[in-house]
């Protein structure tokens, strides 16, 4: 084959082929993601539809029992809506239209200056602070402004949150009796072992992340709202609800948040923003060594090296779903490398026992 030996053009035809897939996930990105989407929602609420199945005949099947979980959803995000969902408007419709003003004075350093200059700073230190924000600041607001864009696009079509609950029904429907075919797909015993063994991992692993996704979005959500009420911070639920989201994204998402409220705290003209970088700052400490451990368990275990490589990676790739993405993607693969090095040894002692012909 164009004049290579047997191995060179094996290894060719592997390279074309993997890039091949590698242009086919690309062009299919948009409906990849949309089912990724889905499968995190799938194991976020699989516990519940578990609990819905108990509760119901078992004649009924699972159908039902997703049905009445999706009614509940609704009901309580009605619930959520009544409650909270008129003051959040208010304030996040406020805060988008004051966002230009913002952005164009932290770039250009004149909400520093206004508070190093109240501060009783000298005229020749808050101009080296205000040059070192104009430096930077511009690339800051650049860099998250069109993460957000990027991120609205993509969420302000219909379709996206119509087709997510859709795809996430299916999944949960036929997710058992699908897994069941492809193992019997695999002929080999040691590749279906592997198969099944790869696939619990994963799943364990991903029903573990999403969860503690959530949960983790939900209680900055609360923990900011209750502190900025009492603290006097303008906006208290809007940038409670912008730091609860933007708690998805690793590293970066936290770090934009507190940007997002000091810079709206001094803008406002808010008395004490350095008890808002003090507050955040302890709060880190305490999502990163006290309620992410508890919550997700030893289930990633991943190198922080690894972590802030993969965000930044993902990044790159695919904005701020690649960001989202990058963390179970890495933990993933870990689990695949695992567990495909540990069947490669145990194979080996069994086909050095077998006697030469």
């Amino acid at each position: 084959m164009f004049f290579l030996d047997a191995r060179a053009a094996r290894v060719t035809w592997t390279v074309l082929v993997f890039a091949a897939a590698l242009g086919l996930v690309y062009l299919l990105r948009k409906l990849l993601l949309l089912f990724v989407f889905s499968l995190f929602f799938a194991y976020l609420i699989f516990p519940m539809v578990r609990m819905a199945e108990r509760g119901l005949p078992r004649r009924s099947g699972r159908p039902l029992a997703i049905g009445v979980v999706y009614l509940l959803l609704l009901l309580a995000l009605l619930g959520v809506g009544l409650g909270v969902g008129q003051r959040l408007t208010e304030e996040v419709t406020r805060l988008t239209e004051k966002a230009p003003q913002m952005s164009q004075q932290l770039a250009s350093g004149q909400i520093i200056t206004d508070v190093l200059q109240k501060r009783g700073w000298e005229s020749g230190r808050v101009r080296q602070v205000e040059g070192a924000v104009r430096a930077h600041a511009g690339q800051i607001i650049g860099y998250v402004q069109g993460a957000l864009a990027a991120t609205l696009r993509w969420l302000a079509g219909a379709w996206v949150i119509v087709l997510v609950p859709v795809f996430a029904f299916f999944i949960l429907k036929d997710a058992e009796p699908a897994a069941a075919e492809i193992d019997g797909l695999i002929e080999a015993p040691r590749h279906r072992e592997l198969w099944r063994d790869i696939a619990e991992d994963v799943h364990l692993l991903l029903a573990k992340y999403v969860r503690a996704l959530i949960l983790l979005s939900l209680i900055t959500f609360v923990v900011w709202s209750a502190a900025f009420f009492l603290a006097g911070v303008p906006y208290p639920v809007g940038l409670a609800a912008i730091a609860g989201i933007l708690e998805f994204l690793p590293i970066v998402g936290p770090l934009t948040a507190g940007v997002i409220v000091v810079s709206v705290a001094l803008f406002s003209g808010y008395a004490h923003p350095w008890l808002l970088v003090a507050f955040v700052l302890v709060w880190r400490g305490i999502q990163d060594y006290v309620s992410s451990p508890l919550v997700m368990g030893r289930g990633i275990e991943l190198h922080p090296a690894v972590v802030i490589f993969g965000v930044i990676a993902g990044g790159e790739i695919g904005g701020p779903v690649g960001m989202f993405l990058s963390v179970p993607v890495l933990a993933a693969l870990r689990i695949v490398w695992r567990r495909v090095r540990a069947s490669r040894s145990d194979m080996r002692p069994e086909e050095s026992s077998v006697p030469a012909a």
